[in-house]
């Protein structure tokens, strides 16, 4: 079913396309659906930034996604499926689903976004009986009714929140992304070094960001984010026709809250007992620092020519012993281990920056030894950056960056491992209003996915970009696996 057909020009003024939903009324007994998915399609012609996109449903954000920036002429379509079945109970009721696309158009920017939202709702049978989901879902959001959820930070984001006082489980899931003035947080250097770069190079306070969720004032769980590279970053040719990793959709981090049920408690999926009498929660392990252990180590050699690294180290081990109102007493573990390093080098005047950052990790969770959520992850990210002259007109680039998870989000879901790797290679000119932009670019990918059910998906693809908007070849694409037909 269609949700909105909705052209975003001036949406930094005009605001969301709002639209009420309710649940299909053919399509088999509302909430017992085998699955749901959303389908983006979006058009546009001229020229645009990316453009940052952020769905909401019952103030619950679900997907979190950003444009590609759109070619002059024949313009650029793309679409988008994603899953949300893992939102059902959500959709089993009637509310309003809003789509913010914030967009402008002024002089040299003519681009419209034109989104069409449709859902799909798959229904069960013998053969695709209906989907596990949690018994209610809890924004932890800005309730807002006319904006997207979403809050910037810092400054810390709080909000009341109320669970069920028979709540046997509570998993989190956390949105989190650098945009504005934060997109290229990965390349801010730290502030003992800021003073010996341009700051139109650059900018300070270092590479490291930590998404912490507080419960309570305790530390509950943290997220070291991936490197999301929009599609004007960098060199805007890398990434046409194929995006960096992500783009259409922003990866999420997942923290276990269970245990502190015994002081009450992104959004959280909540797992209920079967008898109504309250849940009673205790405990026994809190080790967890207010914030990640980090270091700042470099030199210095002259102005516009200096090293600095970045470390970062987070623990987080937390127990709880939680007796539902069943009688069921379940031993809780939470463990999270993750690591951060940043290597930046300044050469020529800082006109030539090279990167190496890496984040890897551990997090894990049992409910009386059994795994209930699993997140090993590595997202290792390198760049060469080179200005060809003071003018900052003009500049080549490459890239290397890779996503490697193993996940499991919650029990109710499967643990599925995802590989990407991609690399990029170009060049790209400012030009006037009168020329135009130039640019090229490669762009070489791998891709692979396979789940803890037998389901596999492998896709290699290359694309060369010779002349930014006109010339595009695709030397290689094939495609494997199971999911492949």
């Amino acid at each position: 079913m269609t949700i909105s057909s909705h052209d975003f020009a001036n949406s930094f003024v005009d605001g969301p396309a709002i639209t009420q939903l309710s649940p299909p009324e053919d399509c088999g007994p509302v909430g017992s659906w085998a699955a749901i998915t959303l389908n983006l399609t979006v058009t546009t012609n001229g020229t645009q930034f990316d453009r940052l996109g952020i769905f909401t449903f019952h103030n619950v954000e679900i997907w979190r996604t950003s444009t590609f920036e759109p070619t002059i002429g024949d313009g650029i379509v793309w679409t988008y499926i994603k899953d949300v079945t893992q939102y059902m109970p959500l959709f089993t009721e009637s509310g309003e689903f809003l789509l913010e696309l914030d967009n402008l158009i002024e002089t040299g920017l003519d681009g419209i976004y034109s989104t069409t939202v449709a859902a799909t709702y798959f229904e069960s049978s013998a053969e695709y009986p209906p989907a596990e989901k949690a018994d209610i879902i809890i924004p932890i959001s800005t309730l807002s009714n006319t904006t997207a959820d979403d809050a910037s930070v810092p400054p810390a984001f709080s909000l009341n929140i109320t669970v069920p006082n028979n709540t046997v489980a509570i998993y989190a899931e956390i949105f989190a992304s650098g945009n504005g003035l934060e997109e290229d947080w990965f390349f801010n250097v730290p502030d003992e070094f800021f003073s010996n770069i341009s700051p139109n190079i650059t900018s300070p306070h270092d590479g490291f960001r930590e998404v912490r969720l507080l419960i309570d004032g305790l530390v509950a769980g943290v997220a070291f984010p991936y490197i999301t590279v929009f599609s004007g970053g960098f060199i805007p040719s890398f990434w046409r026709p194929i995006g960096s990793y992500g783009t259409a959709e922003l990866p999420t981090y997942f923290v276990d809250v269970t245990p502190t049920l015994s002081i009450q408690i992104g959004i959280l999926q909540v797992i209920l007992d079967t008898s109504f009498e309250p849940t009673i929660g205790n405990m026994t392990v809190h080790s967890a620092s207010n914030y990640a252990d980090t270091s700042i180590t470099g030199f210095v050699e002259d102005f516009g020519q200096f090293n600095a690294t970045v470390t970062a180290m987070r623990n987080i081990h937390i127990e709880a012993d939680i007796l539902s109102g069943s009688g069921q007493l379940t031993h809780v573990i939470w463990t999270q281990d993750l690591q951060f390093l940043n290597i930046q080098t300044y050469r020529n005047n800082g006109l030539l920056a090279t990167l190496k950052q890496t984040s890897t990790g551990n997090s894990s969770s049992t409910h009386n030894g059994v795994a209930v959520l699993s997140d090993v992850f590595s997202y290792p990210f390198s760049t060469n950056f080179d200005y060809l002259d003071e003018t900052l007109t003009n500049w080549t680039s490459s890239i290397d960056h890779s996503y490697d998870r193993i996940l499991l989000p919650n029990p109710l879901r499967i643990a599925s491992t995802i590989n990407n790797h991609q690399t990029t290679d170009g060049f790209f000119q400012l030009g006037s209003e009168k020329i135009g932009n130039f640019g090229n670019g490669t762009n070489n990918n791998t891709f692979s996915y396979s789940d803890v059910k037998g389901n596999t998906y492998t896709r290699s693809v290359n694309a060369i970009n010779s002349n930014f908007n006109d010339t595009i070849a695709i030397p290689l694409d094939e495609i494997g696996g199971n999911l492949a037909h």
